[in-house]
């Protein structure tokens, strides 16, 4: 039985197998970072490791997956001096996960939401709030929300165990206090952060 078996959908297993073997990729699964859900480098070698946060639901896993994949094909094709989230990474992208966009790997419903992710793919599946809420909803259950769905005002604790209070929002991101120091901090839209209170 393949590892990749626990952490993709069943019909996704067989070709990401292959292209890994193909691009000659050690993949290491490791705990929760709360910063990246994957990263992808290079080894003295010429193999390639990408790194994948184990707690990732099965849909999360295969796009980011495929998202480092991108990075490893995009620099084997158009060199190490192309920018990491630019054009060619996208293309790239792009057309790695289009065979994967398909009801047998993924529910019907979130097909719809991945074709609009993928006509321009972002840095982060974070950054794009439609496709974020939607992966969220096949994660295990959580006491987790997103700053972005907190009212003003609100208290709340970063997984960093640290308190703050949701302040206004600036054009995309969140102006918040934290309650300790005093000090303001900008948080993206789609960090997950515990009620702490309400006003």
């Amino acid at each position: 039985m393949s590892v990749l078996e626990k952490y993709l959908p069943a019909t996704a297993v067989r070709p990401l197998t292959a292209l890994l073997e193909v691009h000659q990729v050690h993949l290491k699964i490791v705990n929760e970072r709360q910063t990246r859900h994957g990263d992808y480098r290079p080894l003295p070698d010429g193999s390639h490791k990408i790194t994948i946060n184990a707690n990732l639901n099965t849909y999360r896993f295969l796009i980011t997956l495929v998202h480092e994949i991108a990075h490893l094909v995009a620099f084997k094709k158009y060199g190490y001096r192309i920018k990491p989230h630019g054009l060619e990474w996208k293309k790239t992208f792009q057309q790695l996960m289009l065979p994967f966009l398909r009801p047998e790997v993924f529910p019907s419903n979130l097909l719809p939401v991945l074709a609009r992710h993928f006509k321009n793919p972002k840095a982060s599946s974070d950054t794009d709030a439609a496709m974020s809420v939607a992966l969220k909803s096949f994660d295990q259950p959580t006491d987790k929300v997103y700053i972005f769905e907190l009212e003003f005002g609100t208290y709340f604790i970063t997984t960093a165990g640290r308190r703050f209070q949701r302040g206004k929002k600036l054009r995309k991101r969140y102006e918040c206090l934290e309650v300790d120091t005093g000090k303001t901090y900008i948080f993206q839209p789609n960090v997950q952060v515990q009620l702490w209170k309400k006003i």
